[in-house]
This record gives structure tokens, sequence and C-alpha cells, in this order.
């Protein structure tokens, strides 16, 4: 590992280039996630920028949030996708018109435009960081009313995506999950029958110097193939469930909703909002806790996906197989495990990576890439949720070599907050000037215990 000692100074070189990436990303409102990749808003994007906001303009960062959720639909669904009318549509594909959502599903606002799925539920966790680092007493009127739309949000994950009430909730795209590309679905997607998808021109090849970093055209047929499936059943959930071809049940997805649901209590109780509502999330989260961790394999030593349509797990080996240690009050001597897992030699301590940060894909297991989107780049978004989780599981040494090393990736003028790192060289790739990767370095940053 390459040394790093934090400096606590808001005035260090890292903070300031931090902040200026946010700065010249943000639209107003809200903030767009890369300058030229990525020029509309995208949902779990905005929740973490609003962590890192929340260290320099707790004001904006609240605002992050409350755009975001202004595009919410009437079923709770939050949107991973909200377009920005001001981008022309060549600007990003898929683009509004592919989604069609306005004209098919009644729950999708008029304007602005969005996609018709979601993404990880991580918003509720940004409006309490918010909340710890500042006093809240200002905000309480933005609180109240940004609290109903979590609710609803969650909500919507704990019936609409799980209609029987397991605790894990489930997709129905591999955009959905957050990690595109991933292992996770090649199985999964491999049985997707893709029929006639309408012709398309990608936009995000032109953004990368190398389009092995990037998912496959093979891949983006079966994509678009779902969002043509999801289209024709007008993003109703009961008919997606009846014959969709791609569902998963998702275990990150199941336990970040389960982190957020602990977070939303506490929103809950801060706000005012009826001992009803308290009951509710308290239950959902133990549900969803249990359900986690009723995923673990003791003999892989991780925590599959469940493939629905053939109700196998999906057994692979990447990062999301720690998911259980993101839930609160996991079981003690499961979080000791999978935390051997994380820092054992399967993840950062891998042999030969330049530093010990979990890879997104173990080397060397079936589908690997070192240089492929969620096949195997280090992810600091990743890193920040893992971290986060060892803080409040009282892992607090471990934390901190995993904030150091984090941030010693960061830390190099080359570096620019990628959007993920190929594990051994450390090579920066995909976007630069990553929002998310620039709100979590402030993160960390402004964490030194």
């Amino acid at each position: 590992m390459v040394p790093w000692t934090p400096d606590p100074d808001p005035s260090s070189s890292l903070w300031d280039a931090a902040v200026q990436v946010l700065r010249a990303n943000d639209l107003g409102g809200w903030t767009r996630p890369a300058p030229r990749l990525y020029p509309h808003q995208w949902s779990w994007d905005s929740a973490l920028v609003a962590v890192g906001l929340a260290h320099v303009d707790p004001d904006r960062a609240l605002r992050e949030l409350e755009t975001l959720l202004d595009a919410q639909w009437a079923d709770g669904r939050v949107p991973h996708i909200v377009y920005n009318p001001a981008a022309p549509p060549e600007a990003y594909f898929p683009h509004a018109g592919r989604w069609a959502c306005v004209d098919v599903a009644p729950a999708a606002p008029r304007a602005p435009a969005t996609s018709g799925i979601v993404q990880p539920p991580v918003h509720a966790l940004a409006a309490w960081r918010i909340c710890e680092l500042v006093d809240p007493e200002p905000l309480l009127p933005r609180l109240r009313a940004l609290y109903p739309k979590l609710l609803a949000w969650h909500r919507y994950l704990a019936t609409a995506r799980d209609p029987d009430g397991s605790g894990l909730v489930t997709i129905y795209h591999p955009w959905e999950s957050g990690t595109d590309n991933s292992p996770r679905w090649d199985e999964p997607l491999a049985n997707v029958c893709v029929g006639v998808v309408p012709p398309y021109t990608r936009r995000d090849l032109a953004h990368v110097a190398d389009a092995s970093q990037r998912p496959t055209d093979a891949e983006y047929d079966r994509y678009l193939w779902l969002v043509e499936s999801l289209k024709a059943a007008r993003y109703d959930d009961a008919v997606i469930q009846r014959d969709h071809p791609f569902q998963v049940k998702d275990v990150l997805i199941s336990a970040l909703l389960a982190a957020a649901d602990a977070a939303l209590v506490h929103l809950a109780e801060l706000v005012g909002a009826p001992d009803g509502d308290r009951a509710e999330i308290r239950s959902r989260a133990g549900r969803s806790r249990d359900a986690v961790q009723g995923c673990w394999d003791p003999r892989a030593r991780l925590a599959p996906d469940l493939d629905v349509r053939t109700g196998r797990p999906i057994r692979v080996q990447t990062w999301t197989g720690l998911a259980p240690l993101l839930v609160p009050n996991v079981d003690r001597d499961l979080a000791a495990v999978i935390v051997e897992e994380l820092f054992g030699p399967r993840f950062a301590g891998a042999p030969g990576l330049r530093w010990p940060v979990p890879p997104s894909t173990t080397p060397g297991s079936p589908g690997f890439n070192a240089r492929s989107y969620w096949r195997g780049p280090t992810w600091p978004i990743a890193d920040w949720l893992l971290w986060r989780a060892l803080r409040r599981h009282g892992y607090a040494d471990r934390a901190a070599n995993l904030r150091a090393a984090s941030l010693a990736q960061l830390d190099r003028p080359e570096a620019r907050f990628a959007e993920y790192f190929e594990p051994f060289t450390g090579e920066p790739l995909g976007s630069p000037d990553q929002s998310w990767t620039a709100a979590v370095a402030l993160d960390w940053l402004a964490t030194t215990d």
C-alpha cells in the first residue's frame, strides 16, 4: 500500500480538487455525474453527491435530493435517470424517447422526462448523513416535505418489487443494480431471448479511449431488449412479473434498503412522523436484514443473488456477495466472517493489487476483466459503502485502513476522480471528474476518527 497521511485541513489540495469537481458538474439544483459521458441526473449518483455536498453546502446537498424526488413516480418509484431538458437527445443513449414513459405509464410524471427503472435506494442514507453533519433544525420544514417521498420510495420497493414479502427486492434490468455488466448478470442475461431491437447508436463509447472499459455491444442488445419488454408491459409491476425475461432478487439492493430504512427511522423520529410509520419501517428493515443474512452461503463465503426465473442462486464472486455487511444489526459472527473475506486474498488482499481495496470481481474468477466496468476494476463508491459499514459495526481499524487506501488511490494528479480504476496498475478508467468519486472523497477527508 502507498502510505497516505490524512490531512484534516479542508484547504488540502485533494479537498479543493474534489470541491471543484462538484462545482464544475453542478447544473443548479442537481449535479451531473460527469462532464461529458453523463449529461442527466442519475438516482444513486445524486444521493452520494449529496453526501459530499453536505460537507461544503448542506442546503445545496438537500436540494440535490429534493430535485431528484421531484421526478418521483406516483407509485413511489424513483427513476434511475431524470432527463435534462437542456441536453439534446443525441447527447446520451438511451434518450428519454426510447423509454416512452409518459406515453405508456400512467404513474410516470408528465415532466421532467425519466427512465422507467430504478437504482439502489441510498437516498435516505444521504438525507440522514446531512443531518449528522449539521444542525438539522433549520432544515426541518424541507425534511418534513422530503420524508413522505422517501417513505413512498421504500414502500414501493418492499411491495411492488417484493410481492411475496420475502425481504429481497427484485430487479428487472442490470442497470437497476448499479453494477451494469457485472458477472452477476451473465447467466440470467444468457437466458434472455433477444427479439427485434430498434436501431440505436451508442454514445458512451465516444467518451472513453478504450471500448473494453465499457459493456459490449452484445450486452447492450440485451439491455435494450429488456427496455422494450418493460415498455410493452407499460412499466406495470404485476404485468412485468408474469413474463419479463429478467427478474433477479438483488442482494445488494436488498441490503441497502435495510440500511436506508435504518436511516429513515431516524428521519421519521426527527420530523415527528406517526408511530405507525416508525413501526412499519423497523419491521421492514428487520425483514430485509433477515433475508439478506439468509442469502449467505457458508461454503462459498458469499451471498448470491437469486434468479427468479430459474429459482437458482447466481454463484459468482463479486463484491456484492459481501452485501450482508451493509445491513444494520447483522449477526456479529457473520460480520466477522465477511470482514475476513473483504480483506482476504479474494478481495482487498488479492496478490498484486496496486492498493488494498476490493476489486469489483475477484481476480481469476469467471467473468473477471481488470479493465471492464464492474468486471474487475475497483470503485471508490463501493469502497465507501463498505467503509461506512465497517465503521458502524465497530471495525474502526479496518475502516481506517480501507479509507487510507482509497484516498491513496485518488491522491494522484492522474487519478482525476475517475469513475473506476484498474486494480493492479491503478490506471484511472471510465469517465474522469466523476461527481460521486469526488463526493465520497470529501466524506473520507472530513472523517478522521
